[in-house]
Formats: structure tokens, sequence, C-alpha cells
């Protein structure tokens, strides 16, 4: 099974790949940890796009993230399933606000070493506004046209909420 998730800023798109790569015992891969190095650095493009195609090579996984840079066209193609978190902007807002306290000084488990939480004024406008641009929205709506057998879209909370609930009843196949 090859899964990717993709979805807003502070969507919750790395914890849940966590629970998926936890339930199915499946190989797991946070594009975040794969664009930075240590200190929030860009890692070099080659390097990343390597880490990224070797990954891929696996019989399944689940990688997290957008990153059109990082093979993302391939990401899509070769997945089984791809999850589209489309959380509105203030609850991603809020999100990000609630990490941003439960993580303060600390890197998380799905960012690259040394990379501390941070909430800035960039962020929060990203979050807001230039991460959902018209262009942005019809990239995601692109990607639904083009792969509908396969597109899986949670909406809000609750529809998350079900969706783990499903995972945990049933450790079957997605």
């Amino acid at each position: 099974m090859k899964i990717s998730i993709i979805g807003y800023s502070a969507s919750g798109k790395s914890t849940l790949a966590q629970d998926i790569s936890q339930t199915y015992d499946l190989p797991l891969l946070h594009l975040d940890q794969v664009n930075m190095t240590e200190n929030r650095q860009e890692r070099d493009l080659d390097e990343a796009i390597n880490i990224v195609e070797n990954f891929m090579k696996q019989d399944d996984w689940v990688i997290d993230g957008n990153y059109n840079k990082l093979k993302k066209t391939e990401r899509l193609a070769l997945s089984d399933i791809i999850i589209f978190l489309n959380f509105n902007r203030f609850n991603c807002l809020i999100r990000a606000i609630k990490r941003y306290f439960k993580y303060k000084g600390k890197t998380r488990e799905s960012m690259a070493d040394n990379c501390p939480e941070k909430l800035d004024f960039e962020f929060i406008k990203w979050i807001l506004i230039d991460g959902r641009s018209k262009e942005k929205r019809e990239n995601y709506a692109n990607m639904k046209k083009h792969y509908p057998h396969k597109w899986i879209q949670i909406n809000n909370q609750e529809e998350l909420t079900k969706f783990k609930k499903y995972l945990q009843r049933t450790n079957a196949s997605l």
C-alpha cells in the first residue's frame, strides 16, 4: 500500500501519517525532514530528490507533505491512496498555535534535527493567505480530478476523527 497525505499547513498531515504508518506497519517519510536539514536550512535539491526516489522504490510507504519539487507527480501516480486534508484556514491557524505551544523550543518528530517549532508572521500569513492562493486551490482541484479513484478528502476534525477511528477498528487494508 502506498499512501500520500497532502493538504494545507497545520492540517494534521504528519500526525495522520504517523497514525497510518503505525496502524499498518508502513515505512514513513515526512517531506519536511527531506526538504530541510538542521536549523531550517534547505537541503540540496538533488540530494532531496534522491532521498524521495529511493524511498518510493519500496513496495509500501506513507509520505506526508506537498513539495511539488520533490517528485509530486511521481508520488501521486504511484500512490494507491491520496488523502487530502482540506481544513479551513482558521482551523489550521488554531492547530498551528496549539502545536507551537506544545512543541515550543522543541523539534517535532516530523521535522529535521534542530528545527524547533516556530510560529512567526510569515507562517501565519502562509496559513491564512499565501498557502491558499487561487493557484494552490486549483492545483488541489486538478489532483482530485486526475485521481478521483484514489482520492480521500477530509474537510474537518469530525471527519478526521471518524477516519482515525475507522483505522483503529480495522487493521485491514485500506
